[in-house]
């Protein structure tokens, strides 16, 4: 019989743009904190539901209810409010997939969206010189 070991604390963290993500999940009562606040505190309606997509999906796929037994807390800087819960959404993702240890789980957050593992490094493209922005240029003439 193979023995598994049990993985107590997992830290994970993930970028969106500017927004950094840290996340630590942890065995507890079942609490999910942004900056030590309760996830009913933070942002809108939207924002709440894209950061707990990745703890509903694996509940569906591991047939755990994650609500009575893990405990997450994510500090998260930067950005805007969108692209910091983009950012808390793919720390959990990663996190949940390190602390179950699940092929399954891992495809399944891949084939819904790629962007719950692998972090958004879109940047600002810088202004160039004599010019008004990134890309414009002044309008030519030929008459």
């Amino acid at each position: 019989m193979k023995k598994t070991k049990t993985i107590t604390v997992v830290q994970s963290k993930a970028k969106n743009k500017k927004a950094i993500a840290r996340a630590r999940i942890k065995n507890g009562a079942g609490s999910l904190r942004v900056n030590s606040k309760l996830i009913d505190s933070y942002g809108s309606d939207f924002t709440r539901e894209e950061i707990k997509r990745p703890i509903e999906m694996a509940e569906k796929i591991l047939g755990k209810n994650f609500d009575a037994g893990l405990d997450i807390d994510i500090t998260v800087r930067g950005g805007g409010i969108i692209g910091q819960a983009e950012a808390c959404k793919t720390a959990i993702a990663k996190g949940l997939v390190a602390w179950s240890e699940s092929d399954d789980l891992k495809e399944e957050y891949l084939k819904y969206d790629r962007h719950m593992l692998v972090d958004d490094v879109r940047r600002k493209e810088s202004k160039k010189a004599m010019r008004d922005g990134a890309r414009s240029k002044p309008q030519k003439s030929y008459r």
